[in-house]
């Protein structure tokens, strides 16, 4: 079986995280499935999901890494050709990828305890954001 929700969610531009754990988890609870996996996956090309303990401390510290590996002040081949400002924000994105996969078990999204499904906007501005969650099992 195979179950299907796209969330929307709205972000705050460069470095916002927001955790989706419940709402994923909300996502697979009413899928009805009980074994099987959940696939999130972010629409687009400059935002970024993952997983990781959602707590101030990191939620500064990945978009802090990213910025000292891709940082938002270099020229960009990406900028010769579409003058956007945010070839950063396509390579930042990259590293992290657009989405996950995770287990589901006895009809529960099945994580770690100190680990939460996380969306960080590697974008210059805000956006209004489509996440794919896809359940697959019986």
């Amino acid at each position: 079986m195979v179950y299907q929700e796209h969330l929307i969610i709205s972000t705050q531009g460069h470095r916002h995280m927001q955790d989706l754990t419940e709402r994923v988890a909300e996502v697979v609870a009413r899928s009805g499935i009980h074994t099987g996996i959940v696939h999130v996956f972010q629409l687009g090309s400059t935002g970024a999901i993952g997983t990781i303990e959602f707590e101030p401390g990191l939620c500064q510290d990945l978009p802090d890494l990213l910025d000292r590996l891709v940082p938002p002040g270099r020229q960009y081949a990406h900028e010769q050709t579409w003058h956007d400002g945010n070839g950063h924000s396509h390579l930042q994105a990259t590293c992290l990828g657009p989405a996950i996969t995770a287990p589901v078990a006895d009809g529960k999204l099945l994580l770690g305890t100190w680990q939460q499904i996380f969306h960080l906007e590697c974008d210059v501005r805000p956006r209004q954001r489509t996440i794919v969650v896809t359940v697959f099992g019986e």
